[in-house]
């Protein structure tokens, strides 16, 4: 039980979304189409979280990849699918607007 709480409360290290990007990483913008099309990262990669396994060719295994959305939730949920289909380098980048921040400055 305590390992469990340990874990839940474990401070994560912080990430270097710019250096990633800069480094080839890929953004994948898990929100809808026209959630997309309102706002959105440049060269961000747009693929609805209810269509992300069917549109995983789009998306090499080779690349670190960051999904994103509009609160975290779709992201997190998209990282964890895209982890379970074999990707080994995901990252749930959170809100698109923090991610823009974090990436561009």
């Amino acid at each position: 039980m305590f390992n469990f709480l340990k874990n839940l409360f474990k401070q994560k290290p912080s990430i270097n979304f710019h250096e990633l990007v800069q480094k080839g990483a890929i953004i994948v913008d898990v929100r809808t189409p026209g959630e997309y099309i309102t706002g959105h990262i440049s060269g961000a990669l747009n693929v609805p979280i209810n269509s992300l396994v069917s549109h995983l060719n789009k998306l090499p295994k080779n690349k670190p990849l960051i999904t994103c959305c509009a609160s975290g939730m779709r992201s997190a949920t998209g990282r964890q699918i895209l982890i379970s289909k074999g990707y080994e380098e995901v990252y749930n980048g959170g809100p698109w607007t923090v991610l823009n921040k974090k990436i561009n400055g």
